[in-house]
């Protein structure tokens, strides 16, 4: 199982990735699912990958082919950030032909977010049928794999106007929400953050599963948690309907 995050902000985006492959309890493997490609003051990608792991591994190959081989259609060629998702799906399902013959088991899902000079910095969810949505100020984050755990807390703090610290780590305490819940998801978590116009990438990181702050963010948050649940209001139970006291009348 995978869970990857794309959060959109003013000050910029961050992507937030587990790295963990599950096919079976006792065949667990670690495989990036982030990839990241740009051109300095030019254009930035970065590309996270969600289901089979052959069609993600297949469609990041041929994405790296193409730049290599100076192909027609390429992250060195698109115009903008939707052309370079169209150009995502489109691989996506001729790996999916090429290698599966399609169907279920084998398809896959992209999130791929960036930008291109004299563009806007965006990021997009690739369906594994191919097509595509956005960010928008109403939806400020994207995300794929097992993403129910972790979006409560996105759905709390995440807004346009956030710094990009907050984002980060409003993406790792999602991504620890999620492995409490799914031992399918885990570390090494990747994290990448790409500020505004500055079309470089200066800051990725990488924390590892023996990572003392993945310990210590679990931890914080864990108490965090029970004290908020200790300082709930106690139950109005004068305000109340209780249907026991209207039975005999009914």
């Amino acid at each position: 199982m995978t869970y990857c995050v794309a959060i959109r902000m003013d000050a910029g985006l961050c992507f937030v990735s587990d790295s963990r492959t599950n096919a079976g309890l006792d065949n667990v493997s670690t495989y990036s699912k982030m990839y990241a490609y740009g051109i300095p003051n030019e254009r930035q990608f970065v590309v996270l990958s969600s289901g089979n792991l052959a069609t993600t591994q297949a469609v990041i190959g041929q994405i790296k082919k193409d730049i290599v081989q100076g192909a027609k259609d390429s992250f060195c060629s698109v115009q903008s950030l939707e052309e370079a998702a169209d150009y995502v799906g489109m691989v996506s399902l001729e790996q999916q032909a090429k290698h599966t013959g399609g169907g279920k088991s084998f398809e896959a899902s992209f999130i791929i977010g960036g930008q291109i000079q004299g563009g806007k910095h965006a990021a997009f969810l690739i369906y594994p049928q191919g097509n595509h949505i956005t960010t928008s100020r109403d939806t400020s984050f994207l995300q794929i794999g097992e993403s129910k755990y972790g979006k409560p807390i996105l759905d709390r703090i995440i807004n346009q106007d956030i710094p990009m610290e907050t984002a980060a780590l409003s993406g790792l305490v999602s991504m620890d929400s999620t492995m409490r819940s799914n031992l399918s998801v885990g570390p090494p978590i990747e994290v990448l953050m790409y500020y505004t116009d500055s079309l470089v990438v200066e800051r990725r990181y990488r924390f590892e599963e023996s990572s003392e702050y993945l310990r210590q963010l679990n931890s914080a948050w864990d108490i965090s948690l029970r004290e908020a649940f200790g300082n709930m209001p106690p139950i109005a139970w004068s305000q109340a309907w209780d249907k026991t006291d209207n039975a005999s009348g009914s």
